[in-house]
């Protein structure tokens, strides 16, 4: 399967149970970021440059537990910055577990083989654990390429010696790569080879973003992050090679990647926590931040984002809002048997 079956459960038996409540709008993910410091500054990064004045600021296991209570999606991304940064991320982990929720600990790698004793200990006190959490390792392409974007020599190797420990210790392993100008279909092909040979679970790809606070700071935009057309390009190209590699972006998703398919964005299914608050609208963009996840639902005016309302969305095609859009709107009977289909190759 493509995922695990306790997580397929989860997602399914919640949707419907929103579907029958009648509820239009609900979180799918919610986005946790404890912490925005991280050990790298990688350029498609706009982190550490919108949040430069909050670095050091840190929410605590209690807040955390709340935005996981207030938003009760059932999977949660801890994310950042890099979370394995986080001085609590263990028991953090622990608890969100304890509340039968799902989670994917997304990471650039370089701290995972020294960290992961840790998670190991937890999994022996909790059989679950591995059947619960997940590592998402952060690789923009094979070593050159990755490097580059990182601007720090040898982050690949580190991240692929983590990879190989989380294997061998019994997680489940999946990666991360985003898609800039400088991405090449056949680099990716040699990268899903390399991640192949060490049992992966599956790869996530995804067009990066040209952020306001990366643009602001750096001027790049237009040389480095892929417009609309160029995605559409380049992904029908990824789409044809990686056909043998386990992908985990939905065939739908990959529809609308190729320009094949229109969805609208869902920003609201996949809503963000960080040291500020709820972020508004997206995880990409943010115009304010709220105290509670019921007024970010309530007081965000959905209408005016995405593409079309709003000119910031013009080349976003990103998987924080497209994914699961492709889910909840791709609800034709031929669209949820290509799904049944992909989720059990």
């Amino acid at each position: 399967m493509r995922f695990p079956l306790s997580l397929t459960m989860s997602m399914a038996t919640y949707m419907l149970r929103k579907k029958w409540s009648g509820i239009q709008r609900f979180p799918l993910v919610l986005m946790l970021e404890p912490l925005h410091a991280c050990n790298l500054q990688c350029s498609g990064c706009g982190r550490i440059r919108e949040y430069a004045d909050t670095l050091g600021q840190r929410l605590s296991i209690e807040e955390c537990l709340r935005a996981v209570k207030e938003c009760d999606a059932p999977i949660v991304s801890l994310c950042g910055g890099e979370p394995l940064l986080y001085g609590e991320i263990v028991p953090l982990t622990e608890k969100i577990l304890q509340q039968g929720k799902h989670i994917y600990l997304c990471t650039n790698g370089i701290l995972l083989e020294e960290k992961l004793g840790g998670f190991v200990q937890l999994a022996k006190k909790n059989r679950r654990t591995k059947s619960r959490l997940y590592w998402n390792i952060h690789l923009d392409g094979t070593a050159e390429i990755h490097d580059a974007i990182t601007e720090k020599p040898g982050t690949f190797a580190k991240a692929l010696e983590g990879i190989r420990a989380a294997k061998r210790a019994g997680f489940y392993v999946y990666t991360n790569t985003t898609l800039y100008k400088t991405s090449m279909a056949a680099d990716l092909v040699a990268l899903a080879e390399q991640l192949h040979a060490v049992n992966i679970d599956g790869m996530m790809i995804a067009p990066g973003y040209g952020y306001d606070a990366l643009q602001k700071e750096t001027g790049r935009k237009d040389d480095f992050f892929l417009n609309r057309e160029e995605t559409h390009q380049l992904f029908k190209e990824v789409r044809q090679v990686m056909r043998r590699f386990r992908l985990t972006a939905t065939p739908l998703y990959l529809d609308f990647l190729c320009g094949e398919r229109q969805f609208p964005c869902a920003a609201w299914a996949n809503p963000t926590r960080n040291v500020c608050g709820w972020k508004s609208p997206c995880y990409l963009i943010t115009d304010k931040h709220y105290d509670t996840f019921d007024n970010f639902m309530e007081q965000t005016d959905w209408a005016k984002t995405g593409l079309g309302n709003d000119p910031r969305c013009q080349d976003c095609l990103m998987h924080c809002g497209y994914e699961p859009a492709a889910v909840l709107f791709g609800n034709r009977w031929r669209d949820l048997l290509r799904l049944a289909l992909w989720q059990m190759s």
